[in-house]
């Protein structure tokens, strides 16, 4: 007499698989924005608006870095000025603005 038989086994894993994520990476801030803000004094070469793009413009005594920053050429005060409609600048005079209330 032959016996056939046939086990239809299933083996289950004794450890659950742990694989690892795709997740959790994350680059660090740029922390860029405005770091000196109208009216303040400033002192030359120090970095009056952190930018990537031209966001701001560079106004009177004022360059763009070459990772676009805005630094001042002079020891003066901050202004925050309209170039058109759309377009802002910042400029660095060495006497106080006048403020003009409304």
């Amino acid at each position: 007499m032959k016996l056939n038989l046939v086990l239809d086994i299933q083996l289950f894993a004794s450890h659950k698989g742990v694989t690892s994520t795709k997740n959790g990476r994350d680059s660090n801030a740029q922390r860029l924005g405005a770091k000196l803000f109208d009216g303040q004094f400033c002192t030359a070469g120090s970095i009056i608006y952190r930018q990537r793009g031209t966001k701001i413009h560079a106004g009177n005594n004022v360059k763009r870095a070459g990772d676009d920053s805005l630094f001042a050429l002079i020891d003066g005060y901050v202004k925050y000025e309209r170039l058109d409609r759309k377009r802002q600048k910042v400029s660095v005079y060495a006497t106080k603005p006048e403020v003009v209330s409304k």
